[in-house]
């Protein structure tokens, strides 16, 4: 039997130089997100065509690492035809301090809350689905479903050898700043308030968590999509597509409709 991806992968340090065995991921196939935005504004989808519309909830939408709000113009522009109130966040390039952005993301929720008087949703790509997870965690109250696409959510660091690199310069960079809450930041070992919320059992009672994953991730190894306390949606396509991925869509759309849990 072949080994999948997460028996691949380095280990959760985020140390590229661990001797581990390591998963490289699929960066080539990652260059198909072009054609999957074309297939996603012919589909009927795109549209509004056969999915439920919205009910004027706010959402917050979260990019991955290295991305910024502009990733996520077209899924905000859609949320927004679909009838909710879809806002970002503020992220030029979400490379900083995992506590200071988990920060930034609960200032926009709880700024909503109270301007529209209900529960935020939040929809998260990525590391922006780590932000989605560990604030609703944290903050069940104020958060009605947090939405993760193509995140790992069992651990920080699921993901493909090139990406901990990235991880690592990102690191650098945000000591030498002196943006690092922790001297762990960014990586398994980090104890700030947003890696205990992330590891923080989740509330499933007060929350939805769905957890929309694709097997063809060249990214972040999918098997840590797959967790008992979401509702685990597997789509196709590629990880930096699926943020414009048809399917992926749909199951934004059904997971944001489903009526809110009180506990």
């Amino acid at each position: 039997m072949s080994r999948g991806p997460a028996l691949r992968l380095v280990e959760e340090e985020g140390d590229p130089d661990a001797e581990q065995p390591a998963w490289w991921g699929r960066p080539l196939a990652e260059t198909r997100w072009t054609a999957e935005l074309v297939r996603l504004l012919v589909d009927p989808v795109y549209r509004g065509a056969g999915v439920p519309r919205g009910d004027g909830r706010p959402v917050v939408v979260t990019p991955g690492l290295g991305a910024g709000d502009q990733t996520l113009a077209v899924l905000a522009l859609w949320l927004r035809r679909m009838g909710y109130r879809a806002h970002t966040a503020g992220f030029v390039t979400n490379t900083g301090c995992s506590d200071r952005a988990l920060d930034r993301v609960e200032r926009k929720v709880l700024a909503l809350g109270r301007r529209h008087g209900r529960r935020v949703a939040l929809v998260g790509h990525s590391r922006g689905g780590h932000y989605s997870r560990a604030l609703a965690a944290q903050r069940p109250d104020d958060v009605s479903h947090a939405i993760s696409i193509g995140a790992d959510l069992k651990r920080q660091m699921g993901i493909s050898r090139p990406t901990l690199y990235a991880v690592a310069a990102a690191r650098r960079g945000i000591h030498v700043a002196g943006r690092a809450r922790a001297a762990a930041c960014l990586t398994a070992e980090c104890t700030c308030r947003f890696s205990q919320a992330f590891a923080a059992p989740f509330p499933s009672e007060r929350v939805h968590l769905t957890s929309i994953y694709s097997k063809g991730d060249g990214v972040v190894a999918w098997e840590g999509a797959v967790v008992p306390e979401a509702q685990c949606v597997e789509v196709t396509g590629s990880h930096v597509g699926l943020v414009f991925n048809r399917k992926a869509y749909r199951a934004i759309a059904e997971a944001l409709a489903l009526p809110e849990r009180t506990g």
